[in-house]
């Protein structure tokens, strides 16, 4: 963060300044930000959030003892460290936020690359955090903090020094990314996808489609719109952009597009083309062919801000994995293990599902092993009955379905003919390690895939030990 006085930080936030110890209102501050105490360093603000089951408040000695040198808090402390009295702690981050990315904007340095979409947002998040590093100094949210309490603390890492804030956005109602834009301020504003996740909260897949125009409509006259061509929703968000949009997709009727994609074990293979470059011949070793509308996003992001595609392709040459959870390959031999169970939602479950048989040898057998999808309220029985069918006519070998709520997909399988312990159900993750552990054989090919609320990432982390122990 930048330096901020005790009176600049008690302004910025609307809050009342408490003096302790040795602290006066020009004391500067310049640490990092969080609500977790145990991440806190010396030097470093604590903002006291209150949650559902605790309550912040009670751990900011711990926050002290690590080294705070201020506390935003909603009620006055008997800790002997500066602190802030405000209304709302999660405002007063965001507040702080705010001003803190405006102030370095101020500079004219800084740069704001902003992604949202139903799908994709981290693996394309961190495509653009590898893609800038190599011209400048980059902030960009670790794993997915992309909330109201993630994105704002992520802000406020940059500095004086910073060329590029990438800020990820996710909402889980309408108004949450208006909220996060106003804290950013994006230069340029990407839309990967609108599908159905969250749709339960939403309401339904059109409510998801205006809040991801947010983004678009928070942009200013000179801000960049990249779009996604494939996609109705997305497209129809031109109209919403006050400046220039920029294009990305599968069709040459795209700027920034890819052709002849060829998808295997090893990774995805496509040609590149950007305008007024030379294709570029990519093996992007991250699995899935969906991900290349990721790498196209962040190549379009990049060519707007003058970054060509021969360092773009330079970059998708070398990412071996987008995420953690994420299509990750834990093992190859004497079976692969891919672990895909950091979330779901139809699209991401549709998109597993047919990497799975595509990437498929000849001869080899494959097993999905699939938890349920959270936050589809009334979708939620229909889309994963959606799911049992899809598994089916892949011809996926073997199907284990895990949990309460998964239930319709094992059943719609079921339905559709997977039948002579083809497809099994288990009523959660132990005994699905137990099941498969008794039957994989040395040249599976097994993908775990779920909401993360499912806990099947631990599953697939199981089963990699357990492979790995057999090869030891």
């Amino acid at each position: 963060m930048i330096a901020m006085t005790l009176a600049e930080i008690a302004a910025a936030t609307s809050g009342t300044l408490v003096l302790r110890g040795d602290a006066t209102e020009a004391t500067t501050v310049r640490g990092l930000s969080d609500t977790d105490s145990r991440k806190i360093t010396p030097g470093d603000i604590f903002f006291a959030k209150p949650g559902e089951v605790t309550d912040g408040h009670l751990f900011a000695p711990a926050a002290v003892e690590n080294g705070a040198a201020l506390l935003i808090v909603e009620r006055e402390l008997d800790l002997d460290v500066p602190q802030v009295v405000v209304a709302d702690t999660v405002l007063a981050l965001g507040a702080l936020a705010t001003e803190v990315v405006a102030r370095v904007r101020a500079l004219g340095r800084l740069r704001v690359v902003a992604v949202t979409g139903s799908n994709g947002k981290t693996t394309t998040k961190n495509l653009l955090r590898e893609i800038f590093a190599r011209r400048g100094n980059v902030v960009a949210p670790i794993g997915s903090f992309n909330n109201e309490v993630g994105a704002p603390t992520t802000f406020l890492q940059v500095t004086e020094e910073t060329d590029w804030l990438v800020a990820e956005m996710g909402a889980s109602g309408i108004g949450h990314i208006k909220r996060l834009a106003k804290m950013a301020r994006p230069d340029v504003g990407i839309v990967l996808m609108v599908g159905l996740a969250h749709a339960g909260e939403f309401g339904g897949i059109d409510n998801v489609e205006l809040a991801k125009s947010e983004m678009i409509e928070a942009l200013g006259a000179d801000g960049v719109a990249v779009l996604n061509a494939d996609d109705p929703r997305v497209a129809r968000m031109a109209a919403k952009a006050p400046g220039r949009v920029v294009w990305f997709g599968r069709g040459s009727n795209a700027e920034v597009h890819a052709d002849g994609v060829s998808v295997a074990g090893d990774g995805t293979r496509f040609t590149l083309r950007a305008p007024g470059e030379e294709p570029e011949e990519i093996h992007f070793p991250v699995i899935g062919e969906h991900h290349v509308m990721n790498a196209l996003a962040a190549a379009a992001a990049a060519h707007v801000e003058g970054v060509s595609a021969a360092e773009v392709a330079s970059v998708l040459r070398e990412v071996t994995r987008a995420e953690r959870g994420r299509m990750e390959v834990l093992t190859r031999e004497p079976l692969t293990v891919i672990n895909d169970a950091y979330n779901a939602n139809p699209n991401s479950m549709s998109a597993a599902l047919r990497t799975l048989a595509q990437i498929a040898a000849e001869g080899q057998r494959t097993v999905a092993v699939l938890g349920p999808m959270s936050e589809l309220g009334e979708y939620a029985v229909a889309e994963h009955d959606k799911l049992g069918e899809l598994a089916v006519r892949l011809n996926i070998d073997r199907i284990v379905v895990v949990g309460r709520d998964a239930r319709p997909l094992y059943l719609a399988a079921i339905a559709q003919g997977s039948w002579n312990n083809e497809a099994s159900f288990t009523e959660d993750a132990d005994a699905a390690y137990e099941l498969l552990t008794s039957e994989l054989r040395d040249g599976d090919l097994v993908l775990v895939k779920s909401s993360n609320s499912a806990g099947l990432m631990k599953l697939a982390d199981r089963l990699g030990d357990y492979v790995k122990g057999r090869t030891s």
